[in-house]
């Protein structure tokens, strides 16, 4: 049985978590992780293509990229709650999807058209949904949610 074909930016998005989550345990630079991922443990459902691969790669790297950022409004958004001490597919997620929505302010876009910032959020919800718990889902939401709207005041 075949499986069934998915949408492209969504499986570009779940492979960008898979090697951030390479790269922040096994503490090796964006590339090295992709690289690894890529080659040493690919065992997709579907088939692997270059534009695929791509794409993935650049999600990750944007988000290292944007790190330092992305974790400003992270520990500024939850009270108490520095990124290093929250679940690491929590963490990763949420700094996915605020790179995201930094480039989109920049400008910047992966899948070459603009991503409205709640399709962006509902992405980084399936994703806490597939890779984490029903109770990270609430926690992604309400922060994805605050960080969105902030960014948003701070455009205008």
């Amino acid at each position: 049985m075949k499986a069934a074909r998915r949408d492209p930016r969504r499986r570009a998005r779940e492979l960008a978590l898979q090697i951030l989550y390479q790269w922040d345990v096994g503490r090796t630079d964006v590339a090295t992780a992709a690289d690894t991922f890529f080659d040493l443990q690919w065992a997709g459902p579907d088939e692997l293509t270059d534009e695929l691969r791509q794409a993935a790669t650049e999600l990750a790297h944007d988000t290292v990229r944007r790190l330092t950022e992305a974790d400003a409004l992270i520990s500024e958004t939850a009270e108490r709650w520095r990124p290093e001490r929250m679940a690491v597919l929590d963490r990763l997620i949420l700094r996915l999807a605020i790179g995201e929505l930094l480039s989109q302010r920049a400008g910047q876009r992966t899948f070459g058209d603009a991503t409205p910032g709640p399709v962006i959020i509902n992405e980084a919800l399936e994703l806490a949904r597939t890779f984490s718990s029903e109770e990270s889902v609430k926690f992604i939401n309400g922060m994805l949610d605050a960080i969105r709207k902030r960014l948003d005041e701070s455009a205008s």
